[in-house]
């Protein structure tokens, strides 16, 4: 009987236990921002300060870095967008930065599925936009990526990591078309509405 007792709570414990991990160094992290008529996604490792010097130093400057840690960040458009001033078709890329001082490059990707940037190809870039890089009044002690609405049609990337930030416009594509599509979807649901008012 003893023993039965050891055994049911051993297997208890272990599956228990089997719903916790140990805690990790730089925690995951998905962003889903609702963007125009679909969504932007965003899969990525934050790593913290942790009394480092982080830029020029622990992320070099003028070198490709991650954008977190880990594997490589993942964004993901469901529809075609505008970053930053350039036309992107609806997909997931991996989102790298070249920070400088005064600005970062940040890199759309083709390939997503990397491991950090060791086998980073620039031939595999989709777009590079510069912004600056600005200083935080307040220090950001785990590396943060955030999806900020501006209106329906558009939201900023932002980045912020120690004293740093810098921020990416995104916008529909062709708003003209776009708009079309949510007029033709507003008199289709109209039509639904009143059809239904009258069962």
């Amino acid at each position: 009987m003893k023993k039965l007792f050891v055994t049911v709570f051993l297997s208890l414990s272990f599956l228990g236990f089997s719903q916790f991990s140990i805690p990790a160094a730089s925690p995951s992290q998905k962003v889903v921002q609702q963007f125009s008529m679909t969504k932007i996604s965003i899969d990525y490792s934050r790593p913290g300060v942790k009394g480092r010097k982080v830029f020029g130093e622990l992320v070099p400057y003028g070198k490709v870095w991650r954008a977190g840690a880990n594997s490589a960040t993942k964004i993901t458009f469901e529809q075609n967008v505008n970053f930053g001033g350039k036309d992107v078709m609806a997909g997931t890329y991996g989102l790298f930065i070249i920070p400088t001082e005064k600005e970062w490059k940040v890199i759309l990707n083709k390939d997503s599925q990397q491991w950090g940037a060791y086998s980073f190809d620039e031939k595999q870039n989709v777009v590079e936009v510069t912004v600056p890089a600005r200083k935080l009044s307040d220090k950001q002690e785990w590396f943060e990526i955030s999806l900020m609405p501006v209106d329906i049609h558009s939201v900023d990337l932002v980045f912020k990591w120690d004293m740093v930030k810098a921020v990416v416009p995104v916008k529909e594509a062709k708003p003209e078309t776009v708009a079309k599509i949510i007029d033709k979807l507003t008199e289709i649901k109209q039509i639904e509405k009143e059809a239904a008012a009258k069962k």
